[in-house]
């Protein structure tokens, strides 16, 4: 058959009590689970082309496991590599897949026992579900996120609430039905960090994970959440910042909820839809690199932390520098990452392997001629911020990280690079509805 099929596949992935929880500081394990995590698939078919998009409840996902995982689903289901997405919604009560310089390894053991053998699992059971299917989609405005770049009155930049600042507003509900009009599967889109649990030393969804519960009721569909362009934008919380704790988290994820059902409620007709996958290279050109006088100043009256955070990953980027002077400096002049975009019925479904700043997110969904065009933060990889030009100067923390990425790092207007190469891609969509 030619018609569209959907189908959706869940899994729990929750570690065991003990587990380093992934985020703030070495020093912080699970006590105990406020709610299990889980990794939801989405199976698509369409005339002989097929897809999945995968939300996996962990913070981040580096870019070597995200190639693994995909090789390990495309060798089991014969999905192609480049049309397995997979999308971490950047809870920070989880384990750490990430294993970044600062924020410590990779958890190998619970990938291998856990987190890959569960992910080819739900696939598999979304595969398996895959039934005839329309498409309805609804979209709010929302402020459950705001703008986390606080202005300070000295004119830094701390991680807080910055009313003036940007966001994207947009909550966007994606919900496929059999052509019987029964439930098969919803997707929530938005943009926001699932920080509200703070550091705590409870397994948790966060925030999100009253949303999906909550439509999951209302709907009767098993329920993806994908987050969107979340790099500068955290949560809303009554407290006055976007950290907080496990209660504080609960009541922010009821407001979320209730975005979510209005969404969902929205949508009164569900319409036959199309499936394309388009691929692409997307080239992101490097800044010059640091010269060697101003690296061994900086590194000779470094005083932080060698191991911890940002000051540890500052120390080694450092370090890389110097070393990379004294040997040999890298030729490359551009960052190349392979890219597909994922086009079903009206939506586009754009990954990012980045947290990017909401603004990017505004302007590929002005640019595009497509009415719901989605960017997936923290998706098919993680190489750190991506912060939008105008933002480089005011500094802080998402820009002195997105600085210290590697002896070659991205270009100032990564940004516009990123938007145009994404574009190039999305012009060969066909015009089908």
């Amino acid at each position: 058959m030619d018609c569209f099929k959907a189908g959706a596949g869940r899994e729990i992935i929750t570690p065991e009590i003990g587990a380093r929880l992934y985020g703030y500081t070495l020093d912080v394990f699970a006590e105990s689970v406020h709610d299990d995590l889980t990794v939801t698939a989405a199976a698509f078919e369409y005339k002989g082309i097929k897809a999945v998009l995968l939300s996996a409840a962990v913070c981040l996902i580096n870019n070597d496991l995200c190639d693994e995982i995909r090789n390990a689903v495309s060798k089991e289901t014969k999905i192609p590599f480049s049309n397995i997405i997979i999308s971490a919604i950047h809870t920070h009560s989880g384990p750490c897949t990430a294993g970044n310089t600062g924020w410590g390894e990779l958890d190998r053991e619970y990938c291998d026992g856990i987190f890959i053998p569960k992910i080819i699992s739900a696939v598999k059971t979304a595969i398996k579900n895959c039934v005839p299917a329309l498409l309805g989609i609804g979209s709010v405005k929302s402020d459950v996120g705001i703008n986390r770049r606080q202005l300070n009155q000295n004119n830094s930049v701390s991680l807080g609430q910055n009313p003036w600042g940007c966001y994207d507003p947009a909550l966007t509900v994606l919900s496929f039905r059999s052509l019987k009009g029964e439930p098969v599967a919803n997707i929530i889109h938005y943009g926001a960090h699932c920080t509200a649990s703070g550091k705590n030393t409870e397994i948790t969804r966060d925030w999100a994970g009253v949303m999906i519960d909550t439509l999951e009721k209302e709907s009767g569909a098993v329920t993806a959440f994908f987050n969107g362009a979340e790099g500068d934008v955290g949560p809303r919380l009554a407290n006055g910042l976007t950290v907080g704790n496990i209660e504080i988290a609960m009541e922010h994820g009821k407001k979320a909820a209730k975005d979510a059902v209005k969404a969902f409620e929205k949508i009164k007709e569900c319409l036959p839809a199309t499936l394309e996958c388009l691929s692409g290279e997307i080239r992101l050109p490097f800044a010059p690199v640091m010269p060697l006088k101003e690296a061994r100043k900086k590194l000779a009256g470094f005083k932080g932390e060698k191991h911890i955070n940002l000051s540890g990953r500052t120390y080694e980027y450092l370090t890389a520098i110097v070393e990379a002077h004294q040997n040999s400096l890298p030729e490359e002049t551009h960052f190349i990452l392979g890219q597909t975009i994922i086009k079903i019925g009206p939506a586009v479904f754009i990954p990012f392997p980045f947290e990017a700043f909401s603004e990017i997110s505004l302007r590929l969904r002005q640019y595009s001629p497509w009415p719901h065009t989605l960017l997936l933060g923290c998706t098919n990889g993680n190489n750190g911020y991506l912060p939008s030009q105008d933002q480089l100067c005011r500094g802080g923390y998402e820009i002195e990280v997105f600085r210290t990425s590697g002896v070659l790092n991205l270009s100032e207007d990564t940004d516009y690079h990123i938007i145009s190469e994404n574009m190039k891609i999305m012009e060969d969509f066909k015009c089908t509805e």
